[in-house]
């Protein structure tokens, strides 16, 4: 069963002392446009080659998220790091365009590297 979190959720998590992971499940140059603060770079079909870089322990928290309900990449990616034994992997479906739509900050730049 995939687990699921609000905006709200999330955005309490990301101001706690212990925020998850959080995954954008797009290309870089969507990742470059914007953004949500404090966010990776982990384009879907690059899961297996950037989770263990990004995420070494398989019981960190993670949110993937991508552009907005009816992209499945952040499903997808989600999915795939399940295959992979993450334990705490949630998505955050309505993406980017909710939490831009809400007024909330995004960032702008470039994919940190792993």
């Amino acid at each position: 069963m995939e687990h699921r979190i609000t905006r709200e959720e999330l955005s309490l998590l990301l101001a706690s002392a212990r925020p998850p992971l959080l995954l954008e499940a797009l290309p870089a140059k969507y990742f470059e446009d914007s953004h949500l603060p404090g966010a990776r770079n982990m384009p879907h079909d690059a899961v297996a080659e950037l989770a263990p870089t990004l995420a070494p322990d398989k019981a960190t928290p993670i949110v993937a998220y991508c552009a907005n309900a009816a992209c499945q990449n952040s499903h997808s990616a989600a999915d795939h790091l399940k295959q992979l034994g993450y334990t705490d992997v949630r998505v955050y479906a309505e993406g980017k365009q909710d939490w831009i739509g809400a007024g909330l900050p995004v960032e702008q730049g470039s994919a940190v590297a792993a």
